[in-house]
């Protein structure tokens, strides 16, 4: 037999032991990982984008709450200057950064928001309370989008460490794992925000 008709006979059998091997689903997962990155980045820069206006609503309202507007004006730059791209997601001192900045940010909200309940004027405003349900929303959406991010994260750390797939991540493609997003420190109890316009 000669070695022409033997590699004819191994190339298929080649192909599929490397088929099993993380050729196609270490992408896919990491790929579905990036995409679940772009859905919470956006969920983010809308949180970032609502700001301002919210600020400016406010500021016609308790000129005594500089300190505060100030806070959430300063969060919010600190928030946006920080970039996160997708090549960083195996970093864990980068995501953690972000996550920290981003943490600083919705606490600071909350601050404003709770600090409002002493101005019936503001709160019957139709801007504010637009605006309070816009970034209510926002918040779910955050919520939502990093749990479905923790889950994409979550299989393709599973799919790069596991069985025949680990040998094309690590051989082929040289994959790490990707960091989650955790929970902030404090996370667990209620905010005191109230998002009611009684």
């Amino acid at each position: 037999m000669s070695a022409l008709r033997r590699f004819g006979l191994l190339a298929p059998l080649a192909a599929l032991s490397l088929a099993g091997c993380g050729l196609n689903s270490v992408p896919t997962a990491e790929e579905q990982v990036n995409a679940k990155w772009g859905d919470l980045q956006a969920d983010y820069q809308r949180r970032a984008d609502l700001i301002p206006n919210l600020v400016r609503t406010v500021e016609r309202y308790a000129q005594q709450e500089r300190t505060v507007l100030t806070d959430v004006t300063n969060a919010r730059a600190r928030a946006t200057s920080i970039q996160l791209s997708a090549d960083d997601l195996s970093d864990p001192a980068k995501v953690q950064q972000f996550n920290e900045a981003q943490t600083q940010l919705g606490s600071s909200l909350g601050r404003l928001l709770a600090t409002f309940e002493a101005y019936p004027d503001l709160k019957s405003n139709q801007n504010f309370l637009a605006l309070q349900d816009q970034l209510e929303g926002s918040e779910n959406r955050i919520r939502a989008s990093r749990g479905d991010y923790n889950e994409a994260v979550r299989q393709y750390n599973t799919t790069i460490r596991t069985f025949p797939d680990a040998i094309g991540a690590k051989i082929i493609y040289g994959a790490k794992p990707k960091v989650p997003f955790e929970a902030a420190a404090g996370a667990q109890q209620a905010p005191t925000v109230e998002f009611n316009a009684s």
